[in-house]
């Protein structure tokens, strides 16, 4: 008797378009009737569907919940108000809808906290509903459900998506329209959507010339179909021919890095013309060939760790949250970084030679060795690794938060964002976090280059900060960042455009 109350108390609280249905839950009495009265249908428009009345019903959902009616909401409260309403969860599925409800991090949920979880939550479902509905009838079967787990990598047999099928459907047809699925899953916390993650991909997409952002997330289906590896492939080469591009824009960033000062007040202008008087147009690209070269073992080892980190912290979910993955980003980074960083110093003393110094990478790698010993390949390491935390971190944070404001306000039908918003997402975040991380890169830079002056004296971090802080102010720690901002749209527009065109050589699905 209990399994029948779940129904009516749930479905009464939203309509298929987020307002109240026509069946109504008394607040005091404990049981469901219908409105069958008064030519309420629930249906939009009707008078029920007015915000007072929707009100009402989450009032009365809320107050049976409510069961020391204090209240607010707490684990025990959901765990034996649903379970009067015949909603079984486990303590784990408990735990996550107040963390993901709870705003003020009291660890319960009032009743406005529970309203924004449950309307949250129901986009969420729209969203799942309509990936699994491959029919678009707006009914999901036993085969749509084979199917759309098969994508996932989880095969199951006919018969098992019945029995999914069966704990779902209310009226014996086989098949779960909308408002069944709703009911079913309204209280019921929803992890990552594998359509999100195939749409919202960042770091493989994205390349700004700074490696530093936390490694995208791959489904089930992508690792065992081996797509993986040609979404790094694509990325890698679409790295390869965004940083080509805006080799110039990177060069003259380096070199107002190193060389601008309150007395050398280098321009934009001035800067290329300069580049371009001492060694002609070629000399743009001083210091690309190496930083082409690194893409492909920094993403290579990133990736590797990046996994090997995942299961050492021994998650039992699939995906990872978000300060799980800016933890493994980060740590996976450092190690990438760690394992390439001589290229990085090599880039900055290629792009900062003078034309005759080198006769190309290897004889810059051997002159270095030669007169600076090995130390001379780790110059600036600490402020490098340093800048990889702020860098990633808001990175993440930014994107993910655009990310989910325009699936929480646009997203209906799919998750799919479209390029636009794509675009504009990347750019947004990748110039917030190198922003943050700009004063730690520009010293790191200075450091790999102060060992090319014969007889310099050794510089550390912390006095470089307050040389430049000193002889410069603030705004010292920013010298170059208009060529290094100038080239962001650029770059994340290059190696989407070209990202895209490899996947589709490569046969990677696009969905």
């Amino acid at each position: 008797a209990r399994r029948s109350l779940a129904s009516p108390v749930v479905s009464g609280v939203l309509c298929p378009c987020g307002s109240p249905q026509g069946s109504s839950v008394e607040s005091s009495g404990g049981s469901s009737s219908s409105s069958s009265g008064g030519g309420s249908t629930g249906s939009c428009g009707r008078s029920l569907c007015e915000a007072s009345e929707q009100d009402r019903r989450l009032r009365a959902l809320f107050q049976k919940l409510d069961v020391n009616r204090d209240g607010a909401l707490c684990i025990h409260d959901l765990a034996v108000g649903l379970g009067r309403l015949g909603l079984h969860r486990t303590e784990l599925d408990l735990r996550k809808i107040v963390k993901a409800g709870d705003k003020d991090l009291d660890g319960q949920l009032d009743f406005e906290e529970f309203v924004h979880y449950l309307q949250d939550h129901e986009k969420k479902l729209r969203l799942v509903f309509k990936s699994l509905d491959k029919k678009n009838d707006g009914r999901i079967d036993a085969q749509e459900i084979v199917q759309s787990l098969r994508d996932l990598g989880v095969k199951i047999s006919e018969q098992q998506a019945e029995k999914i099928l069966k704990s779902m459907d209310k009226n014996g047809t086989m098949t779960i329209d909308w408002n069944e699925w709703r009911d079913y899953h309204l209280l019921h916390p929803v992890e990552n959507i594998p359509e999100i993650i195939l749409y919202w991909k960042h770091s493989t997409i994205f390349d700004v010339g700074e490696n530093l952002t936390v490694p995208d997330e791959f489904t089930v289906e992508e690792r065992q179909t081996g797509m993986w590896w040609r979404h790094l492939v694509a990325g890698g080469g679409a790295g390869a021919v965004s940083r080509t591009c805006t080799a110039p824009l990177d060069r003259l960033k380096v070199l107002m890095q190193v060389h601008a000062s309150r007395s050398n007040n280098m321009c934009i202008i001035g800067g290329f013309t300069q580049m371009i008087r001492e060694g002609g147009p070629r000399s743009l690209w001083r210091g690309n060939g190496i930083n082409v070269l690194k893409i492909a073992p920094e993403s290579a080892i990133k990736f590797m760790a990046y996994e090997q980190i995942k299961r050492f912290i021994g998650t039992d979910q699939e995906m990872l949250r978000i300060h799980e993955r800016l933890l493994a980003g980060s740590l996976a980074g450092a190690i990438a970084q760690s394992s390439i960083y001589p290229m990085e110093v090599l880039k900055t003393r290629m792009a900062l030679r003078k034309t005759g110094q080198y006769s190309g990478m290897l004889d810059c790698a051997k002159n270095i060795l030669a007169k600076e010993g090995m130390a001379a390949f780790y110059k600036g390491y600490i402020p490098n690794m340093l800048g990889i935390i702020p860098y990633a971190g808001i990175d993440l944070a930014v994107y993910e938060t655009l990310k989910n404001t325009w699936l929480q306000r646009y997203a209906v039908n799919s998750a799919d964002p479209g390029v636009f918003v794509l675009l504009a997402c990347g750019t947004i975040s990748s110039t917030c976090g190198q922003l943050a991380s700009y004063p730690l890169a520009l010293v790191r830079t200075r450091m790999q280059a102060q060992a090319s002056v014969e007889g310099a004296p050794e510089v550390t971090m912390r006095g470089l900060f307050k040389h430049i802080l000193k002889t410069e102010g603030a705004f010292g720690l920013y010298r170059g960042l208009a060529p290094n901002f100038m080239k962001v749209i650029p770059a994340v527009s290059i190696s989407y455009v070209v990202y895209e065109n490899l996947k589709m050589t490569l046969g990677v699905d696009s969905r």
